[in-house]
């Protein structure tokens, strides 16, 4: 099980097995603190009683580390790994885990008591999955590992399966096993002695965000608010910072990455090493932009030109990198960048985050522009319409609207009008609307990640769009893509804006603080006012991806077309040929663009054909 994930830690392997209670620990190491042996994993505590394999990295480990010897605690290393298990041993399990700041994947084994902890960070930053097989409990930071154990048996999920049609990626605490689960992020579990499974939450981000919107205050000063997102974020990525190997970071050319980049060189003696990647594409293409800013703040910056068939040469690695189907597209720029980062790195920071925290991303606006036009119709009159336009072909709404994805944009609109608020930005935040039923034997067409509590407590709707992103795409799409690609290269990738204490002040500021008019993260853009000109900056927001649309009518369009024949469709039993069909043709005719839905399917059908290969039992 742990020469499965080799690559995510090639520095060194251990395990630990305690034989009599039937537990294994396996840890294979990338080498970051403490690059000694004194940071080799699993870790026994001092006292022996417990044993820990991490992945992930803390950033007060000095802070807890003092706490610790002041309380009589000794240490052989200067390791996080270290700090986390004595703090156990001293303060108890779930009272360390609060104190922890950073992003972390933990297994933690009480040999005294036979219990076994399982304990994912605050905002799913790391991976961590468990599954019970039979009398077996398997976890791991990847389904891959889990796949070598005897007990594993594979079993899709279809409902499972029907959610990631919708939206791209399988929302925790689903995997597309049937009996392999996500462990939600800020949860910790546990496992007793009879095999009882507990789970308990540590943090909450409903609760955080209800808690911030409740103590906002209109009378906070747009000076002072600047100057403690400043503190806030400096603080941060100082933190983020700290490593015994080299480190750098990503540099796109936006708002999120930027700030991470001026803050890094703000507070670093020598030149910071920055990776972009661009492409001959010029509607995909943002390295210009990046090098302008590497320029002016000073960074030793690196930019690679990817040729189209180096990007087209991912593609067939992907099924095995996300070990589950993964719809995000833009998974291929970001492996590129990871690629030529690990080449002078071991270490990199991202800026992701910033759009779920501050208001960033265009569908926010777009959403409340088109309740604001339709909310005020009478529901009757708006679900006829919805119907309306749901019966009307796509070459037809390709036609009338005359744009590429004119029909994938009246289809949302017809489900749009069918609800409110909640099923606005369902659709807008969906792939395929009707998922329940291309999914065979799903059952769940209406069924979407967010529980409906939300409205309690959450009554805006811009700061429920955000709160429904953060629990859901950031974790499950944005996070697990920057974790998989990573990894895939043995490279570290932290997130400064995702520091708790950020995210929760974050949901402390009014909205004013974030939008203002046409201007989206208002308050980091001032923050950036003190580092880099904003004629830097001011730019329509590109994206981050490839043109996928154009290859899968060019040199993709044999691999689709294998992938999506109808009697293999048929054959496989996973998914109405029908509607794929359908949209793959009107694709190649160019009558619309279906590159957004149909790149999920064919990651699926991807993934399903590596299964195969794999021998693993699998059933249907």
């Amino acid at each position: 099980m742990g020469d499965a994930l080799r690559y995510r830690g090639p520095d060194s392997e251990g395990t630990w097995v305690d034989a009599a209670a039937g537990l294994a620990l396996a840890h294979r190491r990338l080498s970051i603190i403490d690059v000694s042996a004194a940071g080799h994993q699993p870790m026994p505590s001092s006292c022996g009683r417990f044993v820990i394999s991490y992945n992930g990295e803390l950033y007060n480990t000095a802070e807890l580390r003092a706490e610790l010897q002041a309380a009589g605690r000794s240490f052989k290393g200067h390791s996080d790994t270290e700090v986390i298990v004595e703090g156990c041993a001293a303060w108890g399990v779930e009272e360390t885990v609060v104190r922890l700041r950073g992003m972390f994947a933990i297994a933690l084994w009480d040999v005294r008591e036979r219990r076994l902890f399982l304990v994912r960070d605050r905002l799913g930053i790391k991976p961590l999955y468990w599954g019970r097989f039979g009398t077996a409990i398997l976890f791991g930071s990847e389904l891959k590992a889990l796949a070598r154990h005897g007990a594993w048996v594979g079993d899709v999920d279809r409902e499972a399966l029907a959610l990631y049609l919708r939206f791209g990626y399988v929302p925790a605490p689903y995997s597309i096993w049937r009996n392999v689960r996500k462990l939600q992020p800020g949860h910790i579990l546990a496992v007793d002695a009879a095999g009882t499974v507990t789970e308990t939450a540590y943090w909450s981000a409903e609760d955080v965000a209800k808690a911030g919107i409740a103590s906002r205050s209109d009378r906070i000063d747009d000076g002072e608010a600047v100057e403690r997102f400043d503190a806030l974020l400096r603080d941060s990525v100082a933190r983020h910072m700290v490593s015994d190997v080299a480190l750098g970071a990503f540099l796109s050319g936006g708002y999120d990455s930027t700030a991470v980049v001026a803050l890094m060189q703000a507070q670093s003696p020598r030149p910071i090493k920055t990776f972009t990647i661009g492409f001959r594409e010029q509607a995909y293409n943002e390295a210009g932009f990046a090098k302008a800013l590497a320029q002016h703040i000073g960074t030793d910056h690196t930019e690679l030109y990817v040729e189209p068939q180096h990007a087209l040469d991912v593609i067939p690695n992907l099924p095995d990198m996300y070990d589950e189907p993964f719809g995000d597209s833009s998974q291929i720029p970001t492996f590129l960048v990871c690629e030529i980062a690990r080449r002078d790195v071991v270490v990199t920071l991202s800026g992701d985050g910033g759009d779920e925290l501050l208001g960033g991303y265009e569908r926010y606006a777009q959403a409340q522009a088109v309740w604001g036009a339709i909310g005020r119709v009478p529901r009757p009159l708006r679900h006829l319409g919805g119907a309306a336009l749901g019966a009307m072909p796509a070459a037809l709404l390709g036609r009338l609207t005359r744009h590429a994805h004119g029909a994938a944009r009246i289809e949302k609109l017809a489900a749009i009008l069918k609800g409110g608020e909640d099923a606005l930005y369902l659709a807008l935040t969906s792939l395929w609307t009707d998922a329940g039923t291309l999914a065979r034997g799903a059952g769940m067409a209406d069924r979407s990640p967010w529980n409906g509590r939300e409205k309690n407590g959450i009554s805006d709707f811009l700061d429920r769009m955000q709160y429904i992103d953060l629990v859901t795409y950031l974790p499950d799409d944005i996070l697990t893509k920057v974790d998989r690609a990573s990894m895939a290269v043995s490279l570290e990738a932290r997130v400064p804006l995702l520091d708790h204490h950020v995210v929760e002040y974050a949901w402390s500021l009014p909205q004013r603080m974030k939008v203002r008019g046409a201007e989206t993260k208002w308050l980091l853009r001032r923050v950036l006012d003190r580092y880099v000109p904003r004629a830097l900056l001011e730019r329509k927001k590109m994206g981050f991806g490839v043109p996928v649309g154009a290859w899968l009518r060019g040199p993709l369009k044999d691999w689709g077309e294998a992938l999506l024949a109808e009697d293999r469709l048929a054959r496989e039993g996973y998914l109405d040929p029908v509607p794929i069909r359908r949209r793959w043709q009107e694709h190649q005719s160019g009558k619309a663009d279906w590159q957004y839905s149909l790149w999920p399917v064919l990651m699926f059908q991807a993934w399903l054909e590596r299964q195969a290969t794999l021998r693993q039992p699998l059933r249907s």
